[in-house]
């Protein structure tokens, strides 16, 4: 199973590992890869489900860890639509955001809160 800190480091490689010059707007090999058809679509949801898994074995709250499955469910929709998936991957960062909630929920006694499960809920009735 992959840790923590390697994980962090996908994480990074993903989302963030290079900046446009001349802005702070950084992006990672998402975007880059998901505009190889078939293989785009596949590198965001498999590393979603390494964080998700690890999340699980580090023994987070499940609703956090449905909260970063619907972090993923999100990526994938806007990811599947032409262009606008490149945009979004650039913007979005789903990977960096379940991997701070990963790293904030795998101390052991934290617990959810009551924003978490509205969160969950309500893009889950809004995807609906």
């Amino acid at each position: 199973m992959i840790r923590l800190p390697a994980l962090q480091r996908y994480a990074v490689l993903l989302d963030k590992a290079f900046r446009i010059p001349g802005t702070n707007i950084r992006f990672g090999l998402d975007p880059i890869v998901g505009l190889i058809p078939g293989l785009g679509d596949l590198a965001s949801p498999v590393f979603a489900g390494l964080l998700i898994l690890e999340g699980a074995r580090l023994q987070v709250p499940r609703i956090i860890l449905m909260r970063m499955a619907v972090n993923a469910l999100v990526d994938a929709v806007i990811g599947a639509i032409p262009f606008v998936g490149i945009v979004g991957d650039v913007f979005m960062r789903a990977n960096t955001r379940n991997l701070a909630l990963l790293e904030r929920f795998a101390v052991p006694g934290r617990t959810a809160t009551r924003a978490d499960y509205w969160f969950v809920w309500s893009v889950l009735a809004a995807l609906v």
